[in-house]
């Protein structure tokens, strides 16, 4: 293939669902263009009308801008084409790599007995155009005329040269009956049209390669680089199914994962960079190439997923993490007032070094969020006798008394009050905690303090306080 420039695409079908292993052919394409200085396109393959809803290619649109895999030009719709695909056939057809077929279904049922007897793939009579007289067969099918001797050669860059014996390549069907194309023709003359250089895609469309680059060299055409990506299996090897967990982009959008925690972690699924675990989508860029990927299937594994989540919440701005935190406080139907986002802001930097995700990380901001006078649980209440309450109040006023709420501060306050008390921490801690936090998991003392603010803190103390005994 001459030079030209790279241009890689995905080309999903509506149904429904983003499809994990589809996101990560979309990872690949993107990295494998922009690694090259090329183009990723997009293109949905919406033939199927039932399924091809506006509802469905939306799916689509919103996980590829969930991910940040941004296509460089319009989508391109494959029902849209179907005159376009028909034209190529007619051409097909005037070049002689093309023919109509007539056979009836009982003809077809024959000969499909027939070959499956002698092991062979179905030929049909209507090869030779000249033979028989069909002038009373109004319905037939048109088919590709593929070679009856010698192979077809992939070369594929992750499989390596793959061989077909041209005997075991049947006439595909070009276009149907009822004047509708067939995947495979469509696929190619989009491909073409679109100056697709490089096909990357799943490996269950190994077979079909063979099949297209007939379909291309009847055209006379160039036949793009082939990539065939491993499947992604489940933790156990197994396909990945529902069985073993979130199977969607949106699922994981849905569980808490940041897009550029998926990014790092689907690009590790079948491709690496030495030893390097997280790196930048820059640093993705620079190191992919598409021959680097490995032709084991890789194994979904949520330890590492997590791992490289936290990393990312950790690296996240807490102005971005408190709009995400936010939203996950509504989708539970978490009523939020005007403010809460600045006390999530404030929250996130203290309690985040634990999360593992999203919603961890929404569950360690709720007890900034709860408003006075907080309902203690009954441990708490218990923990409140006259010698602990007394405690707290003079915490109270040892605190009231600091020049400056930060952590720092706070936690030398707490520790140089108990110093004074004459006790450890164990004897202010819990109490301190549960009146502060109304029981919900909080971060540690002083952090706890510092997300609530004095005002808060302090009247969160009052409260408690002066309840009765």
């Amino acid at each position: 293939m001459p030079d030209r420039p790279v241009v890689t695409r995905i080309a999903p079908s509506p149904t429904g669902s983003m499809h994990i292993g589809t996101a990560r052919t979309a990872l690949f394409n993107w990295l494998y263009a922009r690694h090259t200085g090329g183009k990723f396109l997009l293109r949905i393959e919406d033939t199927d009308r039932e399924r091809s809803t506006e509802a469905a290619v939306q799916v689509i649109f919103d996980g590829l801008d969930w991910l940040g895999l941004k296509p460089d030009a319009e989508p391109v719709f494959q029902f849209a084409r179907a005159d376009r695909h028909r034209e190529v056939v007619e051409q097909m057809l005037e070049r002689g790599t093309a023919y109509r077929c007539y056979m009836t279904p009982d003809e077809l049922e024959i000969e499909r007995e027939a070959a499956r007897a002698e092991g062979r793939v179905i030929r049909s009579p209507w090869r030779d155009r000249g033979a028989g007289n069909y002038d009373d067969r109004q319905s037939y099918v048109v088919r590709l005329k593929s070679p009856l001797e010698g192979e077809t050669i992939v070369n594929d860059q992750v499989k390596g040269e793959v061989r077909f014996q041209n005997k075991t390549l049947d006439d595909l069907i070009l276009l149907r009956s009822d004047g509708t194309p067939t995947y495979n023709l469509a696929v190619v003359v989009d491909d073409n049209d679109m100056g697709i250089t490089h096909v990357i895609r799943g490996d269950d469309h190994l077979n079909n390669a063979a099949r297209q680059t007939l379909i291309y060299q009847a055209m006379s055409w160039e036949v793009p680089v082939w990539a065939h990506l491993p499947l992604i299996h489940g933790p156990d090897g197994t396909k990945l199914s529902k069985r073993h967990g979130a199977q969607a982009v949106s699922e994981f959008d849905d569980m808490g994962y940041l897009p550029e925690a998926m990014r790092n972690y689907l690009a590790k699924l079948g491709w690496g960079h030495g030893d390097d675990e997280i790196f930048s989508d820059e640093q993705a860029i620079s190191w992919f190439d598409v021959k680097d990927v490995v032709g084991a299937p890789a194994r979904l594994d949520w330890d590492k997923l997590n791992h490289l989540n936290n990393h990312y919440i950790r690296q996240a701005a807490p102005v971005r993490l408190a709009r995400l935190v936010a939203k996950v406080h509504k989708s539970r139907d978490f009523h939020l007032h005007d403010g809460d986002e600045a006390i999530i802001e404030r929250t996130v930097p203290l309690v985040r070094d634990g999360a593992k995700t999203l919603l961890e990380l929404a569950d360690a901001t709720v007890f900034a969020l709860k408003r006075r006078p907080l309902e203690l649980p009954e441990k708490i209440r218990g923990m409140l006798n006259e010698e602990t309450s007394a405690r707290l109040r003079r915490l109270r006023t040892a605190l009231d008394s600091q020049p400056n709420w930060d952590v720092p501060t706070l936690e030398k306050a707490i520790r140089g009050f108990a110093e004074s008390e004459g006790v450890g921490l164990g004897k202010i801690g819990p109490a301190l905690r549960g009146v502060i936090s109304g029981g919900s998991p909080a971060p540690d003392l002083a952090g706890a303090l510092v997300s609530l603010g004095k005002q808060e803190s302090l009247g969160r103390l009052d409260d408690a306080l002066s309840q009765p005994a």
